[in-house]
């Protein structure tokens, strides 16, 4: 979930998953908040200003959605102290299951950018289990950004597959907020994959969470559909 309050930029990511375990890598969590970046660059506002009058009525906005299509821009208040809120949730979560991870993620929100989590296991041809996990983020990056990928008159900006990569099966998903056009999206995930060679080369699984573009890969289904 991407937020940003203002000029201030706050991510805070929830994962809704199926298993629970208890280490935080790159593995099955179920409605579990795993991180939050901020950045206070701009400044931090004062308790009781007009700006946290707003930024209140802004969750209290997001609270009373519907949450129907895991999305909403919200705006409220006037300049210097307009709030912008925007959320989205994964491609496979909407209505409760969408509304629960937003709740956890507003009740941690807090200022710093994006991160990364990996599975601490290796597998055991890397070379060709990077070559092949990258040429999937690839094929599914072209579906997410594609123009006829849209539901109504949006662009989804999510796909969602799986690949045979030697003995394993490959499941992974890349998803961008849906305020970005398919042009800009494609740039972002050229971005964060960047950070694949960092991360999460030769790793069971792995993700990546960026301000608007985020991926993931496991050896496992962790998707509902």
């Amino acid at each position: 979930m991407i937020s940003k309050f203002g000029s201030v930029h706050i991510l805070a990511v929830v994962a809704i998953q199926l298993l629970i375990i208890p280490s935080v890598s790159s593995l099955n969590l179920t409605n579990a908040y795993l991180h939050h970046k901020c950045n206070n660059t701009e400044g931090k506002y004062s308790h009781g200003s007009a700006f946290e009058k707003y930024i209140n009525l802004a969750l209290r906005a997001i609270d009373s959605d519907n949450y129907l299509n895991g999305f909403a821009y919200i705006e409220r208040g006037e300049d210097p102290n307009k709030v912008f809120v925007m959320y989205q949730c994964r491609g496979d979560s909407y209505g409760s299951k969408c509304k629960s991870c937003i709740s956890a993620a507003i009740s941690g929100i807090d200022y710093e950018n994006d991160f990364y989590l990996t599975n601490p296991n290796d597998v055991n041809d890397k070379e060709l289990f990077n070559k092949e996990t990258s040429a999937l983020l690839e094929e599914l990056t072209n579906k997410a950004t594609d123009k006829n990928n849209m539901i109504g008159n949006k662009f989804v900006l999510y796909a969602a597959g799986d690949k045979r990569i030697g003995t394993k099966n490959v499941y992974a998903m890349v998803q961008c907020t849906k305020d970005l056009v398919t042009t800009t999206s494609a740039a972002c995930f050229e971005w964060i994959f960047k950070m694949f060679s960092k991360c999460c080369e030769g790793k069971q699984g792995g993700r990546v969470l960026g301000t608007s573009c985020n991926f993931r890969y496991e050896l496992y289904p962790f998707l509902r559909n």
